[in-house]
This record gives C-alpha cells, structure tokens and sequence, in this order.
C-alpha cells in the first residue's frame, strides 16, 4: 500500500503541473460558526482563475452570486494590470531567478508528499465507484512512533484519512482527512483543532488530465494564540478552460460583444 501511494503521488505531482495549464471558475460559500455550532454569517464569493505568465491569479467576478459593482470591478482589473506589468518588462535574469525560486518550492512540496506515505500505515477496505469509475478505498493511519524528516511534516501525525484512487490512472479521485488531535501548524503558530477536516474531489477530464471538482471542509483553529476560527466552508470547480500562451488577458469591458 506504500508503495502503491507513492507512485499515487508521483501521478498526482505530474497531473499538478499540468494543471498551471488551465483557467476556471472557482466558487467559495463560507460560514462563521456560533458556539452553539449554528452558523452566525455566510459569504459567496466567485473567482475566474488565471495564470499570467506562471503566475495563478484570482480575479473576483460576483459576491453573494451578484456581479461586481463598477468600482469593485475596476479594482479587480488593476490588480490583473499589476502582475502584467510586473511580468512584461522582466529581465533575464530576474525571470531566472523567479524560475529557481517556483523549482525549490515544488522541490519541497516533493519532499512533503515522500513524508505523508512514510508517515502512515496503509490499509485497503474496499472497491467502491466514485463518479462512475472504480477506485480502491485506503485508510491511512498514523505510524506509532514515527517521526518525520521533514519539519513542516511533524503535524501530520495528528491526522488520518481516507482515499479512493482511481484504479484505471492510478489518480487520487477523493480524499478525506481529519484531525485526530490538536495540531500546530507552521511558523504562525496555528493550532488546529480535533474534529478539523476536509474532503477533496476531483474528475477525470480527459484523458490528459485530472482537475479539482469539490472542497468541503470544516475548520476549527486558532492562530498565533489570539484569533479564533470556526468555519465551514464549500468550494466547486467548474468551466475549465485550456490556457495558450499566446491567449490575451483582457478585461470584462473589453470583451467583444455578442451579434
């Protein structure tokens, strides 16, 4: 079952770059938890995603599912405008020097996903469909014992999930986890909470690549020992769209208007 998930996240990682390829849609509904469980405010937002020159960029369309007011758009479309020019007049060596700094970062985001088929014990439960394709189910459960190499990796103990990995690609379809215990998380000191978890989608779009579909999660925290968390959340994916290099970002009023 390691092994098996190694060479899972090995697929995963390689899907992942290839996922820097495409623009899309993105849906958040957030909700602020009273003590009593019940949710005490709500926010939707909706973003369209785009990638400006490898850069991801998240452009706010709708709050509340309702379009941006004409301020709140023009300040979107400056935000884009900034990153492009950032970006355009960039040197050589300023260009290398952002490429070494994103090549570290998916180096140590290897080195992550190593630690988590280390970290747990995998067992096999079942076959089960999942969004019609057959996918085995795997628990995995902390090791006794086992420590981490990796520094930022030390709280994964406190964790344990589920995934169904596609039998056919040997692609991750659905994971969930969640936090068995307190946990502290990074530089910032957050403490995440028992009872903390998320479960994660994705679907087969062709025979090219899988994408994001669902994130759902329930988020119970405090950061740096002052502010507290309690939030419930969904997130869909939807109108993915192959992104050419040569594609033109431009804004929402100078999109060519429909005959």
């Amino acid at each position: 079952m390691r092994e098996l998930t190694r060479v899972v996240a090995q697929n995963y990682r390689d899907n992942y770059n290839r996922e820097r390829d495409y623009t899309f849609v993105r849906r958040d509904v957030e909700h602020n938890i009273d003590g009593n469980g019940q949710p005490k405010s709500s926010e939707t937002k909706t973003y369209e995603v785009l990638q400006v020159y490898g850069e991801q960029v998240w452009r706010l369309i709708q709050k509340d599912d309702k379009p941006l007011d004409a301020k709140e758009s023009a300040k979107e479309e400056e935000k884009i405008q900034k990153v492009i020019d950032k970006h355009k007049d960039e040197s050589d060596e300023e260009r290398r020097k952002r490429e070494e700094k994103q090549a570290k970062a998916r180096d140590e985001e290897r080195k992550f996903v190593s630690e988590v088929a280390d970290t747990y014990d995998f067992t096999l439960v079942g076959i089960e469909l999942v969004d019609g394709r057959e996918a085995w189910v795997i628990d995995g459960e902390p090791r006794p014992g086992f420590e981490p190499h990796e520094k930022d990796a030390k709280f994964l103990s406190k964790f344990h999930g589920r995934m169904w990995i596609d039998k056919a690609d040997m692609q991750l379809a659905k994971l969930h986890v969640e936090a068995l215990d307190t946990a502290s998380v990074g530089w910032v000191l957050a403490r995440i909470h028992k009872g903390t978890q998320f479960t994660f989608e994705r679907t087969r779009m062709t025979d090219e690549i899988w994408l994001p579909l669902h994130l759902s999660y329930k988020f119970d925290a405090r950061v740096a020992l002052f502010k507290g968390y309690n939030v419930e959340g969904d997130s869909t994916f939807r109108d993915y769209k192959k992104f050419s290099a040569s594609s033109k970002i431009v804004g929402m009023g100078e999109a060519p208007e429909e005959k």
